[in-house]
């Protein structure tokens, strides 16, 4: 499987080309052209296959269940008229605008077609981990890529149209475990992402994908996992100080380190985890309590439930001389909450 990309960091987020393993097989390297140039033809090539593609928008409204199976894109013969029941993919850009992102410096165009938001009420982080269905095909219908059943990935190892894409859906409101030890999920968020070859391999040829293909991927969210890679207890998303949308360039403490994979961000010789003010709360749910509700800066890390009784600990961000600048990344702050408990 082959969404995965390029990501370097202490937990071996590295070089991934393939989807499910880190493989080096049959990748070839070519002259990468300039960034900003490839993109005006990726724009270009885009735009066409938009303007020259429907699909099954009236059947896919009247399946109360659909999948990415029931999705059907279908190349506009010369001549030919949309058929009834279908919609072009772009009629000069109002039925599916472009959306933008910024990656590399290079200002990237993408679509995309949502067939379903999803129902569950958690979409991810574009840091975090899910768990979906997909097929990937090159833009002359060619799949290079699919998974049957649902499989799990880490956002911050795939190309980079997917962190883009993806945290724009929900997951699914509910899951069945059937008999046969599959399990069934109910309303996932269903789309099809159309991305231009800088948000995809640029310059790589992998497994059936040529250098600088645009690409489209089918996708059926189910599941989303908050996660914390260095396990500092600083949710991974909240890592990208610069708000970039990639956490490997966030370095506070220079160490070489981003603090993705750094579990003493601002090199003060005070764990993060340890910068950060500590809760227990106890949940007698016997006795009718309800789960407190978190602060936006405070987050849970861990649970346990016995005969009704919840117990939960979660930790809260502190900017304790209310400078803007959180006590974790402030070298100047060593303030061990730990030794309060």
């Amino acid at each position: 499987m082959k969404i995965r990309y390029y990501f370097l960091t202490l937990f071996s987020l590295m070089l991934v080309l393939n989807s499910c393993k880190k493989e080096d097989d049959g990748i070839t390297k070519v002259p990468e052209e300039d960034r900003q140039e490839r993109q005006d033809k990726d724009k270009v090539i885009l735009t066409e296959y938009l303007q020259t593609h429907y699909y099954n928008s009236a059947e896919l409204a009247a399946n109360p269940n659909p999948s990415i199976d029931d999705i059907v894109i279908t190349k506009l013969g010369e001549g030919e008229t949309v058929p009834d029941g279908h919609t072009l993919l772009s009629a000069d850009g109002a039925a599916m605008p472009a959306k933008t992102t910024v990656f590399q410096d290079i200002e990237y165009e993408y679509y995309v077609l949502k067939i379903r938001q999803g129902e569950g009420e958690d979409s991810p982080n574009f840091t975090d981990k899910i768990r979906l269905r997909y097929s990937g095909n090159l833009l002359d219908a060619t799949v290079f890529d699919s998974a049957a059943s649902p499989i799990e990935f880490d956002l911050v190892s795939l190309i980079p149209g997917w962190s883009r894409v993806i945290p724009d859906f929900n997951a699914a409101s509910s899951f069945v475990e059937n008999p046969d030890g599959t399990v069934s999920f109910d309303n996932p968020g269903i789309g099809v992402m159309f991305i231009p070859s800088g948000l995809a391999y640029f310059s790589s040829s992998t497994n059936g994908i040529p250098v600088y293909s645009s690409l489209a991927f089918k996708f059926e969210l189910y599941q989303t996992e908050l996660n914390d890679h260095d396990n500092d207890r600083i949710p991974s998303f909240l890592e990208d100080i610069n708000n970039d949308l990639d956490p490997s360039n966030d370095d506070t403490d220079g160490d070489d380190i981003p603090n993705i994979s750094d579990q003493d961000d601002d090199g003060d010789g005070v764990l993060t985890f340890n910068e950060l003010q500590r809760t227990e709360y106890v949940v007698n749910t016997n006795e009718g309590e309800v789960e407190p509700v978190l602060a936006s800066n405070e987050f849970e890390y861990e649970r346990t439930e016995d005969a009704g009784i919840i117990t939960i600990k979660t930790v809260k961000i502190v900017d304790a001389n209310s400078n803007n600048v959180d006590d974790y990344l402030e070298k100047e702050v060593t303030t061990d909450y730990s030794l309060e408990n």
